[in-house]
């Protein structure tokens, strides 16, 4: 299985992942995690290292940097064993 078929079979474990935004330019990794967050129950970081194909440390760095700076709000509840991660609605 070639790294780009591999990509797009963890991409489409997402429901609803972000459709590419032109044929020239597939959604990014990160615009994956958004939509992943938006999902009604959120995501844990496991979801979203099966999405990406990241590590741990890397899946909670996204969420504490590159996503904060893009503006995004994100909160986080442990309902059960795992921590749910989620965006928060816009104001």
């Amino acid at each position: 299985m070639t790294a780009s078929v591999k990509r797009r079979a963890q991409q489409q474990k997402v429901k609803g992942a972000a459709a590419p935004q032109s044929a020239k330019q597939p959604a990014t990794k990160l615009d994956v995690i958004v939509t992943a967050l938006r999902r009604p129950k959120g995501a844990s970081i496991s979801d979203l290292m099966d999405v990406t194909g990241w590590q741990a440390h890397s899946v909670r760095g996204a969420l504490a940097g590159a996503l904060k700076r893009r503006g995004l709000t994100i909160s986080s509840t442990k309902p059960g064993d795992q921590r749910l991660y989620k965006l928060d609605a816009k104001k």
